[in-house]
């Protein structure tokens, strides 16, 4: 995007953005939803754990979120990092399906809520993958 004019990558960085607020829009939207059509916010715990997702990379790995892909690590706040936020996303998926199995939900409130989870979850990892500060720097 280098040979690009100024206004064309203020144009795509916009489009980014926008992108990025539609998929969060949309999985608050469903997380709602799967609450209010069924007339049961028990699934609204999920939210505790939307909360405490970003929590370990914003405590551990402040500045390089992209190491969070590697493998193996020396670093051991780097690996609690992983472990913390791996927990949090087997819990934003465990919620929902022990509310189903005692009964408290119904299926069309789990599908929501997976569905909003995954929403979610892709829009982090567009966040991440859209975090390279240097087509910001030529603006």
């Amino acid at each position: 995007m280098a040979d690009l004019p100024g206004y064309m990558v203020t144009c795509v960085q916009s489009g980014k953005l926008a992108f990025l607020a539609i998929l969060v829009s949309g999985g608050i939207v469903l997380q709602i939803l799967a609450c209010a059509l069924y007339n049961n916010w028990w699934p609204m715990l999920t939210v505790i754990m939307y909360v405490l997702l970003p929590m370990p990379m914003m405590f551990f790995a402040v500045s390089d979120a992209s190491s969070l892909f590697t493998e193996a690590s020396d670093n051991s706040w780097l690996n609690a990092t992983k472990f913390l936020t791996g927990a949090s996303v087997v819990g934003s998926i465990a919620i929902p399906t022990i509310l189903k199995h005692a009964g408290i939900i119904g299926w069309g409130a789990l599908t929501m809520e997976l569905s909003s989870f995954f929403v979610l979850i892709l829009a982090i990892l567009c966040f991440i993958k859209m975090g390279d500060y240097d087509d910001y720097a030529s603006l």
